[in-house]
Parts: structure tokens; C-alpha cells; sequence
């Protein structure tokens, strides 16, 4: 569910703060096709992993791209200094756990 906030929060962040320049793309998947040779050169067959590929392409990926975005932004840490971005970040992700939480009560009770 963390890295699931990670992710709502980083495309609430690349919606508001998105920069179309080729370049700052291109590099973050430069860095994340880097990471993730390093990181499956030897394991194996990936195939059988796309999911844990995919993860290990998209962390890096996030990462490097946020940081080209919020730069020179007013972002201490990974929080935003303008409260829409904030206030949207904070509602998106506090909706996320509530329907999460609501839908794993509801499985609960229907297996009962």
C-alpha cells in the first residue's frame, strides 16, 4: 500500500509539474534501463517476472524523473510547498487507503 501512496503521489506531482522535454524522459529511462540490467543480468529467466521487471524498470524511472521535475520547485524533501499540489497528493492518496481498507473489509466479510 506504501509504494502504492509513491506512485499516486508521483503522478500527482508529474501531472501538475509536467515538463514535455524529450530529454528529461529519455534520461530517466536511460537510468532505469541502466538499474534494471544490473539488476537481472544473471537471474534467470525474466519472463516469468514481468511484474518484478516491471517494478524494477518504474522505481528507477520514478525516482529520477521526480527529481528533474521538482527541481527548483520549493519541494522540501517530497512534499510540495504549493498546498494544491499538496492538498491534491494528500486527498488522492487518503482516498486510495479508504477504498483499499473498505475493500479488503468487504472480501473479509464475504469469505465469512
Amino acid at each position: 500500500m506504501i509504494l502504492r501512496c509513491y506512485l499516486i503521489w508521483y503522478l500527482v506531482t508529474a501531472a501538475f509539474l509536467f515538463d514535455p522535454s524529450p530529454s528529461l524522459w529519455l534520461n530517466a529511462a536511460g537510468v532505469s534501463l541502466m538499474t534494471l540490467q544490473l539488476s537481472v543480468s544473471g537471474a534467470g529467466d525474466p519472463r516469468g517476472k514481468r511484474w518484478q521487471t516491471f517494478r524494477l524498470f518504474l522505481m528507477p524511472f520514478c525516482v529520477s524523473s521526480l527529481a528533474a521535475l521538482i527541481k527548483g520547485q520549493g519541494y522540501v524533501l517530497i512534499f510540495p510547498t504549493r498546498i494544491s499540489i499538496l492538498a491534491t497528493s494528500l486527498c488522492v492518496c487518503t482516498a486510495f487507503i479508504a477504498l483499499s481498507l473498505a475493500l479488503r473489509k468487504l472480501s473479509r466479510s464475504n469469505k465469512e
